[in-house]
């Protein structure tokens, strides 16, 4: 007779510790340290002393924590930590569009922005192969702009999974934003919550929703890259039964 017992439980201890400093960032914490000490002993110490607290926020905005993505082929998980700032339908950009990309139909646009504060690193809103890396130079507008998306410096990301649902994303540059560093290329396979690139300093990230995927954020609320869960399917309304 088998045993009705059900198995135990396997657990462990997780502890919290620093985030690492992503390698992008490295050479910046190394080079404002290095001026903050030639301050702080050579030249002035007063102003050392702010250079030393600046060093301490350059760390801060390249730290590079790690995330615990939700598991679910049907997910898509937010590719930027800030503020949900607009959920709505709009078209394509032009980058976006065709065969190779999300069609030529208006699709839901959730747009996260990042303040200098937020971690910079996105990452990646499903699993699957990156179909297409498409980079615009352009302008250095605020990111919270709707115009921004069709102005600014900006890289568009197509990642196509196992069911061949596609899922478009922008990095936008913002206003003291001045480079967008891209970590991944057309062919590669990612995983949900990878990591796929980072904006120097401060900015904004659109994700383009297919039909059928409802948006699980609302206007105002804060995003986790690699976490919160930004779109499912839609559950269709339950048939009434009249008695």
């Amino acid at each position: 007779m088998a045993s009705l017992e059900k198995p135990p439980i396997v657990t462990t201890t997780v502890k919290w510790r620093w985030p690492s400093v992503h390698p992008e960032g490295r050479k910046y914490v190394a080079i404002s340290a290095l001026v903050a000490a030639i301050f702080l002993f050579f030249v002035w110490d007063e102003l050392g002393f702010v250079l030393v607290g600046f060093t301490i926020w350059v760390a801060a905005f390249f730290r590079d924590p790690i995330r615990v993505t939700p598991q679910g082929a049907d997910l898509i998980v937010a590719p930027a930590d800030g503020l949900v700032t607009m959920i709505e339908r709009v078209p394509l950009p032009p980058e976006l569009r065709g065969p190779n990309g999300l069609g030529e139909e208006p699709l839901v646009r959730v747009s996260i922005f990042m303040s200098v504060f937020d971690v910079h690193i996105n990452r990646s809103p499903i699993a699957g192969t990156v179909r297409q890396v498409v980079y615009i130079s352009g302008k250095f507008l605020n990111a919270d702009l709707n115009k921004a998306s069709d102005e600014n410096e900006r890289q568009h990301i197509v990642v196509e999974d196992m069911y061949g649902r596609r899922i478009g994303f922008t990095q936008i540059a913002g206003l003291v934003a001045r480079r967008i560093v891209g970590f991944v290329k057309p062919g590669d396979i990612i995983a949900a919550g990878q990591r796929v690139g980072l904006i120097r300093f401060g900015s904004r990230v659109d994700v383009f929703l297919p039909d059928g995927i409802e948006p699980q954020v609302i206007l105002g609320q804060r995003s986790i890259a690699g976490e919160t869960i930004l779109g499912r399917p839609a559950v269709p309304a339950p048939a009434g039964v009249a008695q």
